[in-house]
């Protein structure tokens, strides 16, 4: 509880004479879109609505802001179906244009816009390009709108595994042996991609350098694969990161930074598979239940404090804020190896992020008026 009690120390101690309005923001443009749905689906049946009004924002697939239904179950993965926001599912929304001026306003056709009322902070659950990769949140920031989670530069680095490998070696941080197949790579080199990631050994993990919840991501066990893994992550991104297996138990920390860049950590949970998955993919995650998590996960005291201490190092290094979720692989010997960060981690009920923090013992409702209340309190313009 320490690490929750170091959180509760820079809490504002006012409440607000009003609710805070918060618009949830979900869907977008990315692969990820019912991913960001169903996050939406929880947030929206846990926050407090006696603390806060929300205004829910859905962004279809072809990036139109509509006024979305206030309504859980409608944005939930059900009986395996995707969710998604739609054209139809409300009136348009026009997103603040200029600072000083944080109100929505509501655009239906043939009709002067309306003024839906200012918005105290933004909760940007889009996962992927187009939302979490810092294109949001430079748009929030060229009108000074608080939000949750990291800024421009942490949120696009973060989101390129390419970079964001470049940065955490140079902060020192131990990471796997990987490499790179830069747009157009693979079509003026095949051969030479295909030395390339010889030299790595397999198997192999073939991925979009910019995409998350596993999308596009192959296990590749030999060369006979390689190509077909490729063309598959291509269709997600022109950018590829290849990485060498590691084999090692796949361990994940929440971070959680309070008003002060203070920074909290999670117990450490491990997934584990209980069905066919060889590898944690979108399946395995959001659809077939064919995983667990075991928080804390079962490790030595001296590989969880390691973990925990790298998470805060990997958070800092990438110039996060808010929040993140480090990824790990623990090996055999207890040396651990630094996978990746997601700075705007899940927040499904089966996500990890909630569950590691409930399992510390913050719960999901508190946990959400943590994010908000740490947003609130940031100053706006430079970050």
């Amino acid at each position: 509880m320490d690490a929750i009690q170091s959180v509760d120390a820079t809490e504002a101690s006012a409440t607000p004479a009003r609710k805070r309005r918060v618009a949830v923001l979900f869907g977008g443009r990315s692969s990820e879109h019912a991913v960001s749905c169903a996050t939406a689906s929880s947030v929206l049946s846990a926050i407090d609505r006696d603390a806060y009004e929300v205004i829910p924002i859905g962004v279809t697939r072809t990036g139109r802001w509509v006024l979305a239904a206030d309504d859980p179950q409608r944005w939930a993965i059900s009986a395996g179906v995707l969710p998604e926001v739609k054209d139809g599912d409300g009136p348009g929304v026009i997103a603040p244009v200029q600072t000083g001026d944080h109100s929505l306003q509501v655009l239906e056709p043939g009709q002067v816009p309306q003024e839906l009322g200012q918005v105290d902070v933004v909760f940007p659950l889009l996962h992927g390009p187009f939302g979490e990769d810092g294109t949001l949140q430079g748009l929030l920031e060229l009108t000074d709108v608080r939000y949750v989670g990291a800024g421009v530069l942490a949120s696009a680095a973060s989101m390129d595994k390419a970079v964001m490998k470049v940065m955490l070696k140079g902060a020192g941080l131990p990471v796997g042996e990987y490499l790179v197949v830069r747009p157009g790579q693979w079509q003026r080199e095949p051969d030479a991609v295909r030395d390339d990631v010889e030299e790595l050994g397999w198997p192999v993990f073939v991925k979009p350098a910019r995409a998350g919840s596993s999308v596009g991501i192959t296990k590749v066990d030999g060369p006979d694969e390689l190509d077909a893994a490729i063309t598959e992550a291509l269709r997600h991104d022109r950018k590829l990161v290849i990485e060498a297996a590691v084999v090692g138990r796949e361990i994940e920390c929440a971070v959680l930074q309070a008003a002060d860049g203070s920074c909290a950590t999670s117990l450490p949970g491990e997934i584990e598979f209980v069905g066919e998955h060889t590898f944690y993919d979108f399946e395995a995650k959001y659809l077939d239940g064919t995983t667990k998590l075991s928080c804390p996960a079962d490790l030595p005291a001296e590989v969880i404090a390691r973990v925990r201490e790298l998470s805060v190092r990997t958070f800092e290094a990438m110039n996060c804020e808010g929040l993140a979720r480090v990824d790990f692989f623990v090996l055999p010997d207890g040396s651990v190896v630094v996978n990746e960060i997601n700075t705007m981690p899940g927040f499904t009920s089966s996500s990890m992020y909630p569950r590691m923090w409930a399992a510390t013992g913050l719960e999901y409702p508190e946990l959400i008026d943590r994010l908000i209340k740490t947003a609130l309190a940031r100053p706006t313009g430079l970050r």
